[in-house]
């Protein structure tokens, strides 16, 4: 299925994997809409060259994720979408004793409220249209939980259950609306990682990778951005017609444990 005519927004995809989803969305067909905090040429000159790379119409509209009124502006200036991708998130890792106010505040106003905002924004312009696609990338930790990532966590948690809610109040109007929920994935900023971590461990890549980063993720390998932008199109597709207010793990296992 070609996703012409079809207008795609996604959240933090100026890099990693909204950048990875974004690709397969324009390889798809879709217009697509970047968006990151940043407002530098080189946003501007990625979302070209990804239209020109495709054939399709690419954007890229500057919006801080943490505030509610940009969110919404977004969409607006977007002219609103047939496809949403809530993607954008950040991450702090501390005890929850010590964890900073101001670091909770930001994670849950841009992991877990700009995904409100946003499909707030979007769903009118879906339901007249009769069609549309609210796809929320949460993460393993949407379904289960691990040390020091409290904030994170409860996020994640929280954007599975809004996703449920969504699609409850959209069955039978041709909107759907599903969490894609990844454990490790390989982007620019895992892969940067990698060498500190060989030298702390004193292990070679392949084994710090299997042993240390992926200890808890059973395939022992990394989700790519490919594989989760080719999910995302996945549920755009009328396969995905009645697949609705569910979770689709791309976690080599990790929830199965």
């Amino acid at each position: 299925m070609s996703l012409k005519g079809k207008r795609a927004v996604i959240t933090g995809s100026n890099s990693g994997i909204g950048l990875g989803i974004t690709i397969e969305l324009a390889k798809a067909g879709a217009e697509v809409v970047l968006n990151s905090f940043t407002d530098r040429a080189e946003d501007h000159a990625l979302a070209e060259r990804i239209g020109a790379e495709h054939g399709v119409p690419a954007r890229y509209i500057a919006a801080d994720m943490s505030k509610g009124e940009a969110c919404r502006a977004l969409i607006a200036q977007a002219g609103g979408c047939d496809i949403l991708v809530n993607n954008a998130g950040i991450q702090h890792v501390a005890p929850i004793d010590e964890f900073p106010v101001d670091r909770w505040n930001d994670i849950i106003a841009i992991n877990l409220n700009s995904a409100f905002h946003c499909t707030a924004a979007a769903l009118p312009g879906m339901r007249a249209k009769g069609w549309g696609r609210v796809i929320n990338i949460a993460s393993a930790h949407g379904l289960t939980a691990s040390p020091f990532k409290s904030a994170y966590v409860a996020a994640k948690h929280g954007v599975v259950g809004m996703t449920k809610a969504v699609a409850l109040e959209c069955a039978g109007q041709g909107i759907t609306a599903n969490a894609v929920c990844p454990g490790y994935v390989l982007t620019p900023l895992v892969e940067a990682q990698i060498p500190g971590q060989m030298k702390v461990h004193d292990m070679d890549r392949e084994t710090v990778i299997r042993d240390v980063m992926l200890e808890r993720q059973p395939s022992r390998q990394f989700a790519t951005v490919e594989q989760l932008g080719g999910t995302v199109v996945f549920l755009t597709n009328p396969a995905a017609d009645q697949i609705t207010g569910t979770t689709i793990s791309v976690d080599g296992g990790w929830t199965a444990l």
